[in-house]
């Protein structure tokens, strides 16, 4: 760290001197142009306006060796970390289904689009600026959807209902599509102060915000795989067992529910603390529940009621998460106020 003395130019305006080897390293001269970047804990951010260009934005991959699941994979990690413009590359030619499989990865990621395709090049496009974007609207939205399916991947799962299951197996690409976008706008704001002005929220906001969906994703992953049981003959809850599950489900949920409120709605401290102390009692409670299918006579329904009460004691534990990044934000804001 260097310090510097302010001093007083014109008798109007405060200037400080650039480190030289800094100014050298980053081509700024006499005439150069900054941008200055004030943030409420005091700091300015100081950036050379060349040091990034939408073409850092820009990438080609060579896809002629991939399989079809490397390239979904390759097209969601440039989607996650920030690429406007991505170029897929078969020197040998795409295949004819190659078009029909981006179409169908893109249909899981917010913003991309397909622009160009030609024999040897599929040119992908992101149509959504940061400015459109709300990362806490859409924290909350994937809250939502993530309750939803978890009641009714329960609900699916005591009555048998394998209508509603499918239901919920097909909103978790909803979820994914979500977190996403989320995942994308927190990755591009550590890099690009502009992308933080965009979006209109810290960087600490953003990382709560981001940390809170990633537990709300892995939910909405345990809510399709608990609705998966309905499809399966040898699944069936004894109904001595149904009613608990289903009281011990809704539980659940409600940690899940008073951790969100602490973080997204502004709820008091009260929430957070709340949600974790009715983790413990309801972990209790599941270890219970899981102890009195030692001794009981089906093997295969203690099998499967005992992966449910996992899912259930995971999706307790990813609402917890949340409750405790809750509490770290309430004591970032009071140090900060």
């Amino acid at each position: 760290m260097e310090t510097r003395k302010v001093q007083l130019s014109g008798g109007t305006t405060y200037t400080i001197s650039l480190p030289k080897s800094w100014a050298q390293e980053h081509g700024i001269e006499a005439g150069s142009v900054l941008s200055l970047h004030p943030n409420q804990d005091a700091s300015l951010l100081v950036e050379a306006m060349g040091g990034r260009t939408s073409a850092d934005r820009s990438t080609t991959i060579d896809v002629s060796t991939d399989s079809d699941n490397t390239i979904r994979q390759r097209i969601r990690a440039v989607h996650a970390v920030g690429y406007d413009s991505v170029t897929l590359v078969d020197t040998t030619g795409h295949p004819d289904d190659r078009r029909k499989l981006v179409d169908r990865t893109l249909t899981e990621l917010s913003g991309f689009e397909l622009l160009e395709t030609t024999d040897t090049r599929i040119r992908l496009t992101n149509l959504i600026d940061a400015e459109n974007v709300d990362v806490r609207k859409s924290t909350l939205r994937l809250r939502l959807v993530m309750l939803a399916m978890h009641r009714d991947a329960v609900t699916a799962v005591v009555d048998g209902n394998e209508d509603l299951a499918r239901r919920v197996i097909e909103r978790d690409s909803e979820a994914d599509k979500l977190f996403a976008m989320i995942t994308r706008h927190f990755r591009r704001s550590l890099t690009d102060l502009h992308e933080v002005e965009k979006l209109d929220w810290s960087r600490d906001e953003l990382f709560e915000y981001y940390y809170a969906a990633r537990q709300f994703e892995r939910i909405a992953d345990h809510a399709e795989k608990i609705a998966k049981f309905a499809f399966e003959p040898a699944a069936t809850i004894p109904p001595a067992y149904a009613t608990r599950l289903s009281e011990l489900a809704t539980a659940s949920r409600q940690v899940v529910d008073e951790a969100a409120d602490a973080i997204l709605t502004d709820a008091s401290v009260a929430a957070a603390n709340g949600a974790l102390d009715k983790r413990d009692r309801l972990l209790d409670r599941l270890e219970d529940f899981d102890r009195d299918l030692y001794d009981h006579d089906v093997p295969n329904e203690a099998y499967v009621l005992g992966l449910l009460l996992d899912s259930l004691r995971r999706t307790v534990r990813y609402g917890a998460n949340v409750a405790e990044i809750a509490l770290q934000q309430v004591t970032r804001q009071n140090t900060t106020d």
